[in-house]
């Protein structure tokens, strides 16, 4: 396994009291940018805050980007901002409760995200990328796309109405249960 691309490693021990600013240097991403396929990462930051719960660490604050890819539909780079909530809880390798590999788990939106880590240190470098690459839409369009569907014919289901022989027959039996 290859080292992470923004690689910030936080010692439990020894929090920052103030919170703590991360800004991705060219290189990292560059990384990051080749990692998740998109064009380019002009910009990338976080600030976190800790807090200590029971053994874990709470990284709570905000991850800024700007990310630029290709438009889904013309291919042309397109630019946008991100701004994520972070909500971290960093917990030592062992310490979240065991589950059957098909046993369902229901978690709710404002659940944080447990991340174990082993050793002295736990890397919140690599936590900021992932939160990044969750936050990037792999499917956005840029202002040019409805044009470019028009030009190429592409219609969409709510352009028009299914036409053809099955469609006539379910419309047929949808009017015949009303």
């Amino acid at each position: 396994m290859s080292a992470p691309e923004l690689s910030r490693p936080v010692k439990p021990r020894a929090l920052p009291a103030e919170p703590l600013t991360i800004e991705a240097n060219d290189a990292e991403r560059a990384a990051l940018a080749d990692r998740f396929a998109v064009t380019a990462i002009p910009a990338l930051s976080a600030t976190i805050d800790f807090a200590k719960d029971e053994g874990a660490v709470l990284a709570n604050g905000t991850l800024s980007a700007t990310i630029t890819q290709p438009c889904a539909v013309t291919r042309e780079d397109l630019a946008y901002d991100v701004e994520e909530p972070l909500a971290l809880r960093f917990v030592p390798a062992g310490s979240l409760p065991e589950h059957a590999p098909d046993e369902e788990i229901e978690l709710d939106s404002e659940d944080l995200d447990e991340i174990e880590y082993e050793g002295d240190s736990f890397d919140l470098g690599e936590a900021i990328a992932q939160t990044l690459a969750l936050a990037i839409d792999p499917y956005r369009e840029g202002p040019d796309a409805d044009e470019a569907r028009k030009k190429a014919g592409i219609v969409s289901d709510e352009d028009h109405a299914p036409s053809g022989p099955l469609a006539e027959a379910l419309a047929g039996l949808k009017k015949d249960g009303q």
